[in-house]
């Protein structure tokens, strides 16, 4: 079964077919680095990282590209209510976007272009443009250049809006426009902004506009034509608009998918900084949930869907993902971890449903319920196949218990051992209790177990125990 997915530009599920043939190139529009990222944010990474790691599931070779746009109006803004460079903000902010999404198991990108590394490239395509008639340098003497809207017809198409019924951009006054509509390709440098948040260029001392980075840096890294372009739904206009316009305009085929992925809200309005209402990772954690059980909350979802954050649904996620990882556990410690094994037919259909991942969980959730009835059996051989065939679910959507990446290493497995060993100590004074019929005593290290977050579960095999809530 082909892989389809849907395009928004054509409005329409299509079977995907790469340029190139076992080789995909794909484009995220990454963060704005004016602050640290929030839940929200790192539902894209999740999101694309499932959507990369099926790809390379079925073979492809996949060149990743997620920019970092570390210049911006917003940027600066906090520089000068911070009284800090703006360059240091963008790299802090870096360095904690990069640890969220290691904390979330999302795989490294090929390459993860800064803005301010690729003013060079910016320039060719607006030099182009000018030269073109799509462009033109403002006339106020302020140093902008805009792109002329008016000059490229198909305007308006990715997101199905009239070009007559738009207003004015708003990122620079409209007094240096040809038309209101017009959009920023350079700022040219402004009294009131810092004096290092500008590069020499053609029409003067300035700065790129927002959009104008993204063309150059696919053009960079995938060429005139890639596979597929994503982001948000909230950046179908007009960031992607204006990308598409540009990119065109100078003569680049540009994507041939564009594929969006719906926002995290909570309280039905979008989760920002602007609004009050981010949530960060630390937030998370103070709810006992941990970032694998984040990352089944996001794959659970289908990505086009809304997910409107609740405290309650995030638990109830973390405790559904506990379910799958006690039988994970448990079938590891009666057969071996073992290797990965073949995925499912409905769950390769389900994801080449343009990543039904809801569908996909269905199918886990069936396996998993065979593998528990093995499990009760002693049925040795259908839970080792089980359970090989359902860590190869889970290593697709990047939750697989076993997965170093949640293992860990280092200090905290240095942590492990000892609680371990604390652990299995209490277990030992438990079970000394129970051969003497020390009931009371038994009961007694249980309870104080469990009041510590230790759920001790007897077996044939011997007490086990997990942390976290007894279903």
């Amino acid at each position: 079964m082909t892989l389809r997915l849907y395009d928004t530009a054509t409005r329409s599920v299509r079977d995907f077919v790469p340029r190139e043939a076992g080789k995909v190139g794909v484009y995220l529009c990454g963060l704005t680095l004016q602050a640290p990222p929030h839940i929200g944010h790192l539902r894209s990474g999740v999101n694309y990282d499932v959507l990369r790691r099926w790809l390379m599931a079925a073979g492809y070779e996949v060149t990743f590209i997620r920019n970092l746009t570390d210049i911006d109006d917003k940027i600066l803004v906090k520089a000068g209510e911070q009284g800090r460079p703006f360059w240091s903000i963008a790299y802090a902010n870096e360095l904690l976007l990069a640890q969220s999404y290691r904390s979330l198991n999302v795989l490294p990108p090929t390459y993860e272009p800064r803005a301010t590394g690729h003013i060079p490239e910016m320039h060719e395509l607006i030099t182009k443009l000018i030269a073109d008639g799509h462009a033109y340098p403002a006339s106020d003497g302020s140093g902008d250049v805009y792109f002329d809207v008016a000059s490229w017809p198909a305007y308006g198409s990715l997101s199905g809006q009239s070009p007559d019924a738009m207003q004015s951009a708003g990122d620079a006054p409209d007094r240096g426009k040809r038309d209101p509509r017009d959009f920023a390709l350079w700022k040219g440098a402004k009294p009131d902004e810092p004096a290092d948040a500008y590069w020499p260029s053609p029409w003067g001392l300035g700065r790129p506009g927002w959009h104008i980075e993204c063309s150059a840096m696919c053009w960079r890294y995938l060429g005139p034509e890639f596979d597929i372009h994503g982001g948000g739904l909230d950046l179908t206009f007009p960031h992607h608009e204006n990308e598409i316009a540009q990119s065109k305009a100078a003569g680049l085929p540009f994507a041939r998918y564009w594929v969006h992925h719906g926002l995290l809200s909570i309280g039905g309005a979008k989760m920002g900084k602007s609004a009050g209402n981010a949530l960060g990772l630390a937030y998370v954690d103070s709810l006992g949930v941990r970032p694998v059980e984040l990352r089944y909350y996001y794959a659970a979802a289908h990505y086009r869907s809304v997910i409107d954050y609740s405290e309650d649904s995030l638990r109830d996620a973390a405790t559904a993902y506990r379910r799958i990882e006690g039988f994970v556990q448990r079938a590891a410690e009666r057969v071996g971890a073992g290797q990965l094994g073949e995925l499912p037919a409905g769950f390769v259909a389900a994801m080449n449903d343009d990543l039904n991942t809801s569908a996909a969980l269905a199918v886990l959730q069936q396996h998993i319920r065979d593998g528990n009835t093995a499990l009760s059996a002693g049925d040795d051989v259908t839970v080792r196949t089980t359970l090989a065939v359902v860590r190869a679910m889970l290593d697709i959507l990047g939750i697989d218990p076993l997965d170093p990446a949640w293992t860990g290493g280092g200090p905290s497995d240095d942590l492990r051992a000892v609680v371990d060993s604390l652990i299995a100590l209490a277990l030992e004074q438990r079970a000394q209790a129970r051969g003497r019929k020390d009931w009371a005593a038994a009961d007694a290290v249980r309870d104080q177990l469990k009041l510590a977050g230790v759920v001790v579960e007897d077996t044939p095999q011997g007490p086990r125990w997990t942390i976290g809530e007894q279903d």
